[in-house]
């Protein structure tokens, strides 16, 4: 199986200039996509990387689509541009999707760039733990040490194992369940596309699988994690509550 990867620029040329070399020589296909922002391009990109400049600012989620469609493989990557992938990471991730044919979406190990383990498998998000996250509980319960099943934080497997939901920074997706779902939705501005994709593959009966043998280092910013009083926490607080009416049964998960 082939593999067509989209990676998402919005002022990012710094961090494409260090991902794009990493990734290129690993995957079939490779398309940039860049917002109509300063600093979306770098100065050079490797031969193979094919560029689309978008004439307005697009959503996460609406540029995956765009990636999808301007991309034409059995396999498509979705990435950020600050994940930097191991020179085998997308071989292992594609090669457990050939023997996996129920596997509609595949991730891997994050790390840090100083190497330490980041939480990117993750199980779906409960009312009360959002409510912790989102407002000022989090001063008497932070998340990374109360929210221990959410992150999964007593679970570091060396095997692959089934997730719910992936941080969509690097995620390998199978075009059929693309297809099957409709895709990414659009409407998340930002923050939660990831898990609604992994959700609605769930219901779907795609299997969704977390590959720790492919190592991928990613600067995740967790912006929404370090103030209370922001528009990223607004727009992350429209996110869940977007989940939440369309995915209404996830308000009976307290726990």
């Amino acid at each position: 199986m082939k593999v067509s990867a989209v990676v998402i620029s919005h002022g990012h040329a710094a961090e494409l200039a260090a991902s794009l070399p990493a990734l290129a020589p690993q995957v079939d296909e490779l398309l940039v996509i860049a917002n109509p922002v300063p600093g979306s391009v770098p100065a050079e990109l490797p031969g193979a990387v094919r560029l689309l400049r978008n004439e307005r600012v697009l959503s996460f989620a609406a540029n995956a689509n765009l990636g999808a469609a301007e991309t034409r493989h059995e396999l498509v990557l979705v990435a950020n541009p600050d994940a930097v992938p191991e020179p085998d990471a997308v071989a292992i991730l594609r090669r457990f999707m050939e023997e996996h044919p129920r596997c509609g979406a595949a991730g891997p190990r994050m790390l840090y760039r100083d190497g330490t383990w980041q939480a990117s498998r993750r199980s779906f998000p409960t009312v009360g733990a959002t409510l912790v996250r989102r407002s000022p509980l989090r001063l008497l319960f932070p998340p990374l040490r109360w929210q221990r099943r959410h992150y999964l934080l007593d679970e570091r497997p060396e095997e692959p194992v089934p997730a719910d939901t992936m941080l969509g920074a690097f995620i390998l997706l199978r075009r059929a369940m693309l297809d099957e779902i409709g895709g990414w939705d659009a409407g998340y501005r930002m923050y939660c596309e990831d898990i609604d994709l992994n959700y609605r593959a769930a219901r779907a009966g795609w299997e969704r699988w977390y590959v720790p043998a492919a190592l991928v280092r990613h600067e995740y910013a967790a912006v929404v994690d370090r103030t209370f009083l922001s528009r990223h926490t607004l727009w992350h607080a429209r996110a869940m509550l977007r989940f939440l009416r369309k995915h209404p049964e996830r308000l009976l998960a307290l726990r």
